[in-house]
């Protein structure tokens, strides 16, 4: 299931998109993210999944146009730290 953390406003689409049937749990997101945009675990989406899950903490939700905004993609660099540091690939962003 692909859980959308973020918003759409009059200047865009900022969503961190996470990839549940790929995500491991394995905390790498949280480790790479330098704004502590990520947490991990229970599936709010899928409340019979038993292993933990990466998400985007409440805090950051409803600014993560504003939290992401020091590893916003620049030219010549497609991916933010935690999509790197995601080894199943199950991290991904709409801007």
């Amino acid at each position: 299931m692909l859980a959308h953390y973020g918003y759409k406003d009059g200047s865009g689409e900022y969503f961190i998109i996470i990839d549940t049937d790929k995500c491991d749990g394995c905390e790498e997101c949280v480790t790479a993210c330098p704004v502590g945009v990520f947490e991990v675990g229970e599936d709010e989406n899928d409340p019979f999944r038993e292993e933990p899950v990466a998400k985007v903490s409440e805090d950051h939700r409803k600014k993560i146009k504003y939290s992401c905004a020091p590893c916003k993609p620049v030219s010549g660099r497609k991916s933010l730290p935690c999509m790197n540091s995601c080894d199943p690939d199950a991290i991904s962003h709409s801007w």
